[in-house]
């Protein structure tokens, strides 16, 4: 019999301890961002119904679901029956936060402010071809806000996202592009160029891999997918006299592009209300509007926004209004809009640019040193009572040389020693050694504590 395969499955990974301190670090300032907006947190199981996920993501994301087949007698039964793929499976991994967190509002209307603000931290799983910064197993920071129609709403959903991104160090006037782009412009666009109605959706998930494949990839892909050339010109014409313009010039553009076509107009009056509101706030320095970005998520209906590193050919984030998805579950039409950060993107950056302290607020402040067997019952003593103070305390887990235990320290990252010996602990003291600077005290136990805490603040 062959040995277990020890590796993960591909697009999946170990996280050793570094990875795992840098993830946590990361965790903590974007939940502190959030919680500072206001937004509560919420948890959702790993696999939805096949129901609750389908026909809710567009074409390809529907290929990139992971799907759970029936178990026991109800798989045997349907593949007795020669049955379909879909007639194999009843369950999903959940693909996003966003229907997950629609179905939890259709379940718990009752429970819930008629204005609810949530954030959600956990993983999201989709069947891509792995690649730097991109896996199958991946965390998503999502900010939402049900229940409410104003434009308030996303420039909340937005600002959070920003700031989680300030906090952690980046700069909105020039680490990163906040792209934002309305549902209704992308159509009145289509619509002004002649694109038929029912080709809408195919003609967008094209335009969303601009960024990837270029104006002529576009262009192929459009054609591919059955839109008339005269539509794909006049559409790529209207794109190009667009690309790169700031607001106050695209505007006017925009305006003639969409005359004739009311939703396209109000789409561009809640773009120029939505970058005033974003304007006094931390995402003002990195907008941009950008009428090439469609966001390929089939349930969006108002503004998108999407996050864009100059380093990293993916987005780092994004989001938008999404006013139809809870309807699906409630019965009844529900505003919704909501902002996500991938975090496997923001930590490939955070790495790449060296953007991590060297302490993560994890790592142990002290080592509690054992020398002696006979003296173990001091040592997990002392140990505790420096927990007790608020101190990151590890405790070598047998008697063992001090050449030994400082190797130890040093490797962990631990600059300060407790030592308690037969004497010490018979005089009721402890030694303190630093090992940056070799220098070494005799304290009282109960005054160990404080005494190291000074020179913590002192570091």
């Amino acid at each position: 019999m062959s040995r277990p395969a020890t590796q993960p499955v591909s697009g999946m990974r170990d996280l050793l301890p570094r990875d795992a301190a840098r993830r946590a670090y990361v965790i903590r300032a974007v939940q502190s961002a959030f919680q500072l907006y206001g937004f509560q947190p919420v948890e959702t199981p790993a696999m939805e119904r096949l129901s609750t996920l389908q026909g809710k993501y567009g074409e390809e994301g529907e290929q990139l679901m992971y799907k759970v087949l029936k178990r026991g007698r109800k798989l045997t039964q349907a593949l007795a029956s020669s049955a379909t793929d879909d007639a194999l499976a009843d369950m999903g991994l959940r693909y996003d936060l966003t229907v997950p967190l629609a179905r939890l509002v259709a379940a718990h209307q009752q429970e819930l402010l008629p204005v609810f603000k949530r954030y959600q931290i956990q993983p999201v799983y989709r069947a891509e071809r792995p690649a730097q910064g991109r896996y199958r197993e991946f965390m998503q920071c999502d900010v939402d806000i049900v229940g409410l129609e104003s434009l308030d709403a996303e420039a909340d959903v937005v600002n959070a996202g920003v700031s989680a991104l300030q906090a952690l160090g980046f700069d909105p006037s020039s680490d990163f592009r906040l792209r934002l782009n309305h549902r209704a412009v992308l159509n009145g666009l289509l619509a002004a160029s002649r694109v038929p109605p029912a080709l809408h959706a195919t003609a967008l998930v094209a335009i969303d891999k601009a960024d990837k494949i270029g104006a002529e990839g576009v262009e192929r892909e459009l054609a591919a997918r059955g839109l008339p050339s005269a539509s794909v010109q006049a559409l790529l014409r209207v794109m190009s006299n667009l690309v790169g313009q700031k607001p106050p010039a695209m505007r006017p553009l925009l305006a003639e592009a969409l005359a004739g076509h009311a939703d396209g107009q109000q789409g561009l009056r809640d773009l120029e209300t939505l970058t005033a509101l974003l304007d006094v706030g931390p995402a003002g320095p990195a907008l941009r509007w950008d009428p090439l970005l469609a966001r390929g998520m089939g349930y969006y209906t108002g503004p998108i926004y999407e996050v864009q590193f100059p380093d990293l050919a993916s987005s780092g984030g994004g989001g938008g209004r999404y006013d139809e998805l809870l309807g699906l579950f409630v019965g009844k039409r529900i505003p919704a809009c909501g902002f996500s950060l991938g975090l496997e993107r923001i930590l490939l950056i955070m790495e790449t640019r060296d953007m991590f302290p060297e302490a993560l607020g994890q790592e142990p402040q002290v080592l509690v040193a054992q020398i002696d067997a006979a003296q173990a019952r001091g040592a997990h003593q002392i140990a505790h009572r420096l927990r007790a103070e608020g101190l990151r305390t590890d405790l070598f887990p047998e008697a063992a040389g001090l050449r030994r235990q400082f190797r130890y320290a040093e490797k962990r990252g631990i600059r300060f020693v407790v030592i308690i010996g037969a004497d010490e602990a018979q005089a009721d003291q402890a030694a303190l050694k630093d090992l940056d600077s070799g220098a070494q005290v005799t304290l009282a136990q109960q005054e160990t504590g404080a005494h190291l805490k000074r020179l913590l603040r002192a570091q």
